[in-house]
């Protein structure tokens, strides 16, 4: 691992910096980018945050969001002397803005999944941290620089949901005595988990209701999935249709892993795979033999093929690793 100290030296040797995360962003992407971009302004840098993707729903209380910046295909000759990849396994995965780093700038990778490719000039990945946040939270206190209320609410959001409100077994002693600090700065949790957990849409929560009656199970019960084809997972959510759906299924007594195939509206004869697993079953590597990656007990990748070959290739594999 990376020490911090070659953290702090790119970041006291450069001056001018792009930051950016992964597709499909959630809590901890936006939570690190906004605590990030705020570090960086307080040691008197200039930063510029660009995404591909829009803030997901429920996350506009956030401070500072007026900061990013979406990708545009006139943005190639934006500036800066670094290049900032937060809570990403594989450049790629920044999506169209991994375009902007023509010049090959330095690459600052800062990560906390296992599957990470160490892609960066400079790679600082912890797996064994909750959350990007933590990581970045970490970097505040060895640059010695004061927390704020506008930090603190970035940080906390990562971390909470990144670890499934605490609950996941990426919850350490060290994530409690971060969080015990950030509660220092008058955070309104009750607002931010109605914000972020229970602010869905009526509409949203119909079509939820279609979806999961399509639950199967498999392996004597010990797998539970969901298949859901085009015509339904072109339809636009407010809310995170996958993350709901797999929290859903998670909760039923046996269950050690759940998967969820979704055919992907734009790019047909590709299938979005997601696992989730209660911790026996090393979901990072089904998903690393798919070309995927992620956690231990979350994990996801995307398959060329046929929804009905995919899903048998996946928990056949599963299979394999219950056995």
């Amino acid at each position: 691992m990376v020490s911090l100290r070659k953290v702090v030296s790119c970041i006291k040797n450069n001056n001018n910096f792009l930051i950016t995360t992964h597709i499909n962003l959630e809590g901890d992407a936006l939570g690190s980018e906004m605590a990030f971009y705020r570090l960086l302004k307080k040691m008197g840098k200039r930063a510029t945050i660009i995404n591909e993707d829009d803030v997901p729903y429920g996350y506009d209380f956030l401070p500072h969001l007026g900061r990013i910046k979406k990708f545009e295909n006139d943005m190639k000759n934006i500036r800066f002397d670094c290049f900032v990849a937060l809570d990403c396994s594989f450049l790629k995965r920044c999506g169209k803005v991994s375009r902007l780093n023509s010049k090959d700038k330095p690459i600052l990778n800062i990560d906390h999944h296992i599957s990470n490719e160490n892609f960066g000039d400079i790679n600082w990945v912890e797996p064994s941290c909750s959350s990007c946040a933590e990581m970045i939270y970490k970097l505040y206190k060895k640059l010695g620089l004061p927390l704020d209320k506008g930090i603190a609410i970035p940080l906390y959001v990562g971390m909470l949901t990144d670890t499934g409100s605490f609950r996941y077994p990426n919850t350490t002693s060290s994530t409690h005595k971060a969080v015990s600090e950030l509660f220092k700065y008058n955070l309104n949790i009750s607002d931010i988990h109605k914000n972020i957990y229970q602010n869905i849409p009526l509409k949203d929560v119909l079509l939820l209701n279609k979806i999961l009656p399509m639950l199967r199970c498999a392996c004597s019960g010990k797998v539970a999935w969901f298949q859901i084809k085009r015509d339904i997972s072109r339809i636009k959510t407010s809310f995170d249709l996958t993350e709901n759906i797999l929290s859903f299924a998670r909760v039923i007594k046996g269950v050690e892993v759940v998967a969820l195939f979704k055919e992907k509206p734009d790019q047909r004869g590709y299938v979005r795979v997601n696992l989730r697993s209660q911790g026996a079953v090393d979901v990072n590597k089904v998903a690393a033999f798919f070309a995927g990656g992620g956690h231990k007990t979350a994990s996801g990748a995307t398959v060329k093929g046929n929804i009905d070959q995919v899903r048998k290739r996946v928990l056949a594999k599963i299979k394999e690793s219950l056995d």
